[in-house]
């Protein structure tokens, strides 16, 4: 049976630009580079977790069709393609306060949740970014009400 995630991707509108973004700024460091002609496998993961990446991908051919690809450009472009990428840390609000002194755009502030605390951000194309400080708190348990503090839904 399956045991480990060990690709995911993002769409991205330029793979340098999100390069930098993500290695820069949020830390992740550059695992592979290739150029293929018919597209530029690009990944990166997070330094010290070997086995897990993410994908930098263009929406285009071969992926997806030109139609397609400008469709997806569009909802990328509005963070209208729904949650991204979600990462741990052991301390959410040094986590903001590092990534804030990077230049990092928060839509959310650290806040506390019953499974911990977590911020939100999206990357320059608009894709929705987690991060999140666990709790021990068990998964089924209720949600608080909502919260109308911070700086926005992420």
């Amino acid at each position: 049976m399956l045991k480990a995630i060990s690709i995911s991707h993002v769409w991205v509108l330029d793979q340098d630009e999100a390069l930098d973004f993500y290695v820069g700024k949020l830390g992740l460091e550059k695992r592979s580079d290739i150029p293929l002609g018919f597209m530029r496998w690009l990944t990166v993961g997070v330094p010290g977790e070997p086995g897990r990446e993410i994908l930098l991908e263009l929406p285009a051919p071969p992926s997806v069709d030109e139609a397609s690809a400008r469709q997806l450009r569009e909802l990328v472009t509005k963070g209208a393609t729904g949650f991204a990428v979600g990462f741990v840390t052991d301390d959410c609000r040094q986590t903001y306060e590092t990534l804030l002194a990077r230049g990092v755009e928060f839509t959310q502030e650290p806040v506390e949740q019953f499974y911990g605390i977590d911020c939100g951000l999206r990357d320059p194309f608009g894709n929705a970014i987690r991060i999140v400080q666990p709790t021990n708190a068990p998964a089924d348990a209720p949600l608080p009400p909502k919260s109308t503090g911070g700086r926005g839904q992420g």
